[in-house]
C-alpha cells in the first residue's frame, strides 16, 4: 500500500504506519473506537474448536490495543454445495460462545461460497483515547512478559498429521481458543507502555514490529520462553508449517543469536501462532507485581521473557 496516499485525520491515533493489531479512532475525549478484522483457515480437525479458535484469534487484537470488544461480524467463506451446512453451524456455534464470553454481541456478518473453509470476525471495541495501547510505546528498560506458551502452529501441524498426543492437541486447542480477555483486565491498571498479541508473524516477527515501531533493540531469553508441551518434539520430527520458515527469513538480519541457541529453538521462536498470547512491556520496577498478578488470576504461563535496549533499533537479540 505504499503507493497508496495515507489519510490525514487527527482523530486517527493508530494508522496503518506501525502495523498495529487494529485501528483506532477517536470520537471524542472520552470515546474511541477500536477496529479490526481477522480470519484464517482450520487449524484444527473438530469445526466447533476452529470456531472457537478463529473468534478468539480475532477478539485478541482488541484486547492487544487496550480496549474492549462491544460488537462483532462473522466473515464466512464455506464450500455450501459440497459440504454439509452442519458443519458450518459448528464454526459459527463455537465463534458465537467465544463472542459473548467477551462480553460483545454479534450483529450479522458476511458469507460467501468457497472451496476452502474460512472464518473470523470483524470486531469493533471501545478504549478510552488516552488509554489506548499500541506496539510503539516500548521503552528502555522495559521488561516483557508473554502471556501465553508459544507452539500452536508446530503442533497444529502434527495434529493434521495425526502425531499429537490427545493432551498435546487437547493443550493446544484450550490455549488458541482461550481469550485474551483476561490478561487484559488485569494489566489494565499498570503502567504498560506497549502492547501486542502473538500471532501470524509468531514471537520474533511481533517483537521486531514493537523493536521498530518503538526503536528499541529487544533481547529475548530464549530459555525463559514458556513453550507448549511436545512442541519440540514435533520440531525434530521435521513438523515445521512454511509460515514459520516465512517468518525467520522474513527476520533474516534483523535478530542475533548469541551462545549456544538450539537452532530448533528458533524454529520454535518463528512459529506462526494462531491467537497467541500478549507481549506486553511496563517498566522494570511494576513488572514482578503484574507477573505474580496474572499467574494468580487465571494466567498461569504468563513469563518474563524479554527487555527492551537502547541498542541498535529494531534489532532482535537472543540470548539464552
Amino acid at each position: 500500500m505504499e503507493s497508496l496516499p495515507l489519510e490525514k485525520d487527527p482523530n486517527i491515533l493508530v494508522g496503518r504506519e506501525t502495523s498495529d493489531d487494529a485501528g483506532v479512532y477517536r470520537l471524542d475525549a472520552e470515546t474511541a473506537l477500536v477496529q479490526t478484522i481477522d480470519f484464517i483457515t482450520p487449524v484444527v480437525n473438530d469445526p466447533y474448536d476452529f470456531g472457537r479458535i478463529a473468534a478468539a484469534n480475532a477478539l485478541s487484537d482488541v484486547y492487544a490495543m487496550g480496549g474492549r470488544p462491544l460488537t462483532a461480524m462473522n466473515v464466512v467463506c464455506f464450500p455450501v454445495k459440497t459440504m454439509d451446512k452442519a458443519i458450518l453451524r459448528e464454526i459459527l456455534r463455537g465463534g458465537l460462545e467465544k463472542i459473548h464470553e467477551a462480553g460483545a454481541v454479534l450483529v450479522g456478518g458476511h458469507s460467501i461460497e468457497d472451496p476452502e473453509i474460512k472464518y473470523g470476525l470483524s470486531v469493533t471495541g471501545l478504549v478510552h483515547p488516552e488509554r489506548v495501547l499500541s506496539n510503539s510505546g516500548a521503552r528502555t528498560g522495559d521488561v516483557f512478559i508473554l502471556t501465553k506458551p508459544i507452539g500452536t502452529g508446530i503442533l497444529a501441524t502434527a495434529i493434521k498429521a495425526g502425531l499429537a498426543s490427545d493432551e498435546a492437541q487437547g493443550l493446544a486447542i484450550e490455549t488458541m481458543a482461550t481469550l485474551n480477555r483476561r490478561a487484559a483486565e488485569i494489566m489494565e491498571p499498570y503502567p504498560v507502555n506497549s502492547c501486542t498479541d502473538v500471532t501470524g508473524f509468531g514471537l520474533l516477527g511481533h517483537a521486531l514490529e514493537v523493536a521498530k515501531a518503538s526503536k528499541v533493540s529487544i533481547t529475548l531469553f530464549s530459555g525463559k520462553v514458556p513453550l507448549l508441551p511436545q512442541v519440540l518434539d514435533a520440531v525434530r520430527m521435521g513438523l515445521v508449517p512454511g509460515g514459520s520458515f516465512a517468518n525467520r527469513s522474513f527476520c533474516a538480519g534483523k535478530v542475533r543469536s548469541h551462545g549456544a541457541i538450539d537452532p530448533l529453538l528458533l524454529d520454535i521462536l518463528a512459529d506462526a501462532q494462531t491467537s497467541g498470547g500478549l507481549l506486553i512491556s511496563l517498566p522494570e520496577d511494576r513488572s514482578v507485581d503484574l507477573l505474580t498478578d496474572l499467574r494468580s488470576n487465571g494466567v498461569p504461563n504468563a513469563a518474563v521473557i524479554g527487555v527492551a535496549a537502547a541498542g541498535d533499533a529494531g534489532i532482535i537479540e537472543i540470548v539464552q
